[in-house]
C-alpha cells in the first residue's frame, strides 16, 4: 500500500469509527507518540521530542475535551488528563525521561483498561445457573 493509500486508510477508519474506537485510537497516540519521543531523548534529538510531546499533548487535549460531564467519573478523568498534560509541559520544558517514563505507564494503564472496557461492553459475562437461580 502506497503512502497516499494508507493516508486514506487511516483517515477513513477515523471517520467512521465508534466513539469508543476513536477513544482507543487516542489512547493508542498517546502512547506511541510518547515513545517517540523517549526515543527521540535518548538520542539527543531535542526537536524530536519536543515535537513528538506536543503531539502527546494535544492527544491529552482532545481526551479532555471528549469528556461527558454527566458521568461522575469524568471528574476524576478530567483530574487526571489535567495532570498528564501538565506533566508532558513539565517533561517537554526539562526533557525528562522520567517523567515521560511516568506518563508512558499512565497512559498504557489508560488504554489498557479501556480496551478492557470495552471488550466487557461488547460481550458482556454471561451469568451463572447458580446466579440466575438466587434472582
Amino acid at each position: 500500500m502506497n503512502v497516499s493509500g494508507y493516508n486514506q486508510y487511516k483517515e477513513n477508519s477515523v471517520l467512521t469509527a465508534q466513539p469508543e474506537e476513536l477513544t482507543l485510537m487516542l489512547y493508542n497516540g498517546l502512547v506511541k507518540f510518547i515513545m517517540k519521543a523517549q526515543q527521540a531523548l535518548s538520542k539527543k534529538d531535542l526537536e524530536g521530542a519536543h515535537n513528538n510531546i506536543i503531539k502527546s499533548q494535544n492527544i491529552v487535549v482532545e481526551l479532555i475535551s471528549s469528556l461527558d460531564k454527566s458521568y461522575e467519573i469524568s471528574n476524576g478523568l478530567m483530574l487526571l488528563y489535567d495532570y498528564m498534560y501538565r506533566r508532558l509541559v513539565e517533561a517537554n520544558v526539562k526533557k525528562s525521561a522520567e517523567i515521560l517514563d511516568e506518563m508512558l505507564d499512565f497512559s498504557k494503564q489508560l488504554r489498557d483498561t479501556w480496551e478492557q472496557a470495552m471488550k466487557l461492553y461488547k460481550h458482556p459475562p454471561k451469568k451463572s445457573a447458580a446466579a440466575v437461580a438466587g434472582s
